[in-house]
């Protein structure tokens, strides 16, 4: 047992050595990796996510050769950690081919389009969580410069629709039937995607923001196929799951209020206390996985 517990002791420190590099990375340098530096490592018959991981792994201060200790984190962590992404499957789904972005500012809510460059590294999935407790953040990149829809708000970026958001809300849309309730408006990525479908009556949107429902109800929503399934409210998202939800009878609910695991635990932990207002809805949502990491 003694022995178990020192395992499990040091795979959470490990878990909180690897989530400080990469929260440093991403936050600070996130273009740290350049294309030469790629190909020089892929030059010895490599792949771009090893040479990559390799990279980051030097510039942690990892010894992945001579130190034991540094050689096993690199094989349980980031062998896993790092993924190329092709810019095509994502420009072609259904959202990225059939809606587009103005350049529009109103109040402090600016909508434009926002870019990653070649070979900066982002979030790109939930976390994974192995049978032995270790978890793993999900960091993606691109070859080529890659655009992608954001809202920002003064100035700093808020909404998005990248391949973090495409690859989190598969579950929730796949799921979604019936009366669907969205809390969190975004660019209404989730709110099209579900409205497509043929077991998808109405998708009722609750928002706080009227910046944005009025950039959205302006620019994104009149080329929505299924418009008239959509229908949004202009509301504190709290009030309205204690004081109005349950009587919308929802089949199904989708939140997302938050911009990542830093801000949404409080927010998940609180609108999970009104899950038993209205039994007959099924909850889900947005990085769920990633955030019960964090309980």
């Amino acid at each position: 047992m003694e022995h178990d517990h020192e395992i499990n002791e040091k795979i959470k420190r490990n878990n909180y050595k690897v989530f400080a590099w990469l929260s440093n990375y991403l936050n600070n340098a996130p273009d740290f990796i350049g294309k030469e530096e790629i190909d020089e490592i892929v030059g010895a018959g490599v792949s771009s996510e090893y040479a990559f991981a390799v990279i980051l792994a030097a510039a942690f201060g990892l010894d992945i050769v001579d130190n034991p200790i540094d050689k096993a984190l690199f094989h349980n962590y980031f062998n896993k950690m790092f993924h190329k992404l092709e810019a095509s499957e994502y420009a072609n789904t259904p959202y990225y081919q059939n809606i587009k972005i103005p350049r529009i500012q109103i109040g402090n809510s600016e909508l434009k389009y926002e870019k990653y460059k070649p070979f900066e590294g982002f979030v790109s999935n939930d976390i994974i969580r192995t049978m032995e407790g270790r978890q793993i953040p999900q960091v993606g990149f691109f070859e080529t410069e890659f655009q992608f829809p954001a809202v920002l708000e003064n100035g700093r970026i808020w909404m998005t629709i990248t391949p973090n958001e495409i690859e989190t809300m598969k579950e929730p849309i796949e799921q979604a039937f019936g009366k669907v309730l969205t809390f969190g408006l975004g660019l209404g990525y989730y709110a099209y995607m579900v409205s497509e479908k043929d077991n998808v009556d109405s998708v009722t949107i609750v928002d706080s923001n009227e910046n944005v429902i009025r950039l959205f109800k302006r620019h994104i929503l009149p080329q929505f196929k299924n418009a008239h399934k959509i229908n949004i409210i202009n509301a504190d998202a709290f009030e309205f799951a204690q004081t109005r939800m349950a009587e919308g009878h929802f089949d199904f609910a989708f939140m997302d209020l938050w911009h990542d695991v830093s801000d949404g635990l409080d927010m998940y932990l609180k609108l999970k206390e009104y899950e038993k207002l209205s039994p007959e809805t099924v909850f889900t949502y947005w990085i769920e996985k990633s955030i019960l990491c964090y309980l």
